[in-house]
């Protein structure tokens, strides 16, 4: 680069991030009950995102860079990949456009990108993507918002919310006129943990799985049957006896609704195939490996790492849902600093031999997530419970709803906030979405039929 063109980069393939080639999208809706002026006016929200990408955030008005030594996130100081925004006006009512966000119609709410996957040619795909939609009537406005995987995490991401959400009400309250301060530190890269390696000890890492080259993808992959998702609602006082239940036998609250999620969905499954009972019952966490080497939310982006527990679908049918609570402890606690560097090496090492393959024309294994190959019966879990996903104020108040990333995919399990939940009281209601496929009913289950007491709009 010449003098004048400053050029900073950071490795994205030294961990996780690069196995993650995705958009996840959220949707997030706002009703304007106060009919303000400028409601989410196009042009600040515009305004706001440059400054807050250019200023704080360049690695997002940046670019991922496929080169031989692996993949690399890229940023300048003199251009920029700034987020597309794109905006729609509908001439319907609130309430079918609430509906639309219930029912995640990410075709009209959410942008598309023509590209997600990072090759040697392709350098143009976008960090992040919003779409804005409003209606003729100003009621309610939503924002429909993409990030790719590879760049942020979730925790990464609701930082980023926070810091744009809180940059845009200030320039709609006061304008350009005063000092600005960004509320949170933007969280980018991942640190180097060699300092945990510890060579005389083995690993075996069945979070990954070797495949051959035409089984290989860098996203989920849909399956042949239609995926639905069920909003399971954890009350209060169902929230304050798991967690007591937890206290009793020695694991967190999470660790014992994870467990209720793999009996249920094992045992629907093995009630409507009993020819299943011998085949792999899969579960995993996705975990944020922050916390595990001892650095800090406000220090790095994290690259998760999902540590998996297999079972046959019998053995899991035949245990007691605190067992189950115990396998999934046992499997989250074995994530320590020493696995998280054995495990990001192995994955490095296995990443070079792929580039190589590929510059030297050579058919050879690909790694993937085990989580991402199919099973009898899978359970994959994300928990959101934490995040400050009902923070984000534009200068026109919280959102009433924001529904989370749509996965249709056969197991996923989303933990996540009501409007008015505290995780760390537990003072409202708490959602689960479950993905399965639509002729699974979880009314029929017994530990999912208590959840169901509610009707959730």
């Amino acid at each position: 680069m010449t003098a004048d063109t400053p050029e900073t980069r950071f490795s994205i393939s030294n961990n996780s991030s690069h196995l993650y080639q995705d958009h996840f999208s959220y949707i997030l809706e706002y009703k304007n009950g106060t009919q303000a002026d400028g409601f989410f006016d196009p042009e600040l929200l515009k305004k706001s995102l440059n400054i807050l990408v250019r200023k704080h955030y360049k690695p997002v008005a940046g670019w991922f860079q496929a080169r031989n030594n692996g993949i690399d996130v890229v940023y300048y100081s003199d251009k920029f990949n700034d987020p597309p925004i794109s905006t729609q006006t509908l001439d319907i009512n609130y309430e079918t456009l609430s509906r639309h966000v219930h029912d995640s119609n990410v075709e009209l709410l959410v942008p598309a990108a023509s590209s997600t996957e990072i090759t040697f040619e392709d350098n143009d795909i976008p960090m992040i993507m919003v779409k804005v939609t409003y209606l003729e009537s100003n009621e309610a406005v939503v924002l429909g918002i993409s990030y790719h995987h590879s760049l942020m995490d979730g925790t990464s991401f609701w930082t980023f919310m926070a810091n744009w959400s809180a940059l845009c009400k200030h320039l709609y309250e006061h304008g350009d006129t005063a000092e600005f301060g960004i509320p949170h530190s933007p969280t980018f890269e991942f640190p180097d943990i060699s300092h945990f390696h510890n060579p005389s000890k083995k690993f075996e890492h069945p979070e990954y799985i070797l495949v051959d080259p035409d089984q290989y993808h860098t996203k989920l992959q849909p399956g042949p049957e239609k995926i639905v998702e069920t909003i399971l609602e954890v009350s209060v006082e169902q929230q304050h006896s798991l967690r007591q239940q937890a206290r009793d036998i020695g694991v967190s609250f999470t660790e014992l609704l994870c467990a209720v999620m793999w009996k249920g969905i094992n045992g629907l499954r093995l009630d409507l195939d009993p020819e299943i009972g011998s085949g792999l019952s899969f579960y995993t966490c996705i975990l944020n490996s922050r916390t595990r080497t001892g650095v800090s939310n406000n220090v790095c982006a994290s690259p998760v790492i999902n540590t998996p527990c297999e079972r046959t679908v019998a053995e899991v049918a035949a245990l007691e849902v605190c067992d189950i609570a115990q396998l999934v402890h046992e499997a989250i606690g074995k994530c320590t600093g020493e696995y998280l560097s054995s495990s990001f090496r192995y994955l490095h090492k296995q990443f070079i031999q792929e580039l190589d393959n590929t510059r030297n024309s050579r058919v050879g294994k690909k790694l993937m997530c085990a989580f991402t190959c199919s099973a009898p019966v899978k359970c994959v879990i994300a928990s959101s419970r934490t995040f400050p996903i009902y923070s984000t104020d534009f200068g026109f108040g919280t959102p009433e709803y924001v529904h989370p990333p749509y996965l249709p995919y056969d197991g996923f399990v989303r933990i996540w906030p009501t409007p008015m939940y505290d995780a760390r009281s537990s003072n409202a209601p708490l959602h689960v979405y479950v993905s399965q496929p639509e002729h699974v009913d979880l009314s029929q289950s017994p530990l999912f039929a208590q959840f169901l007491k509610r009707n959730i709009d």
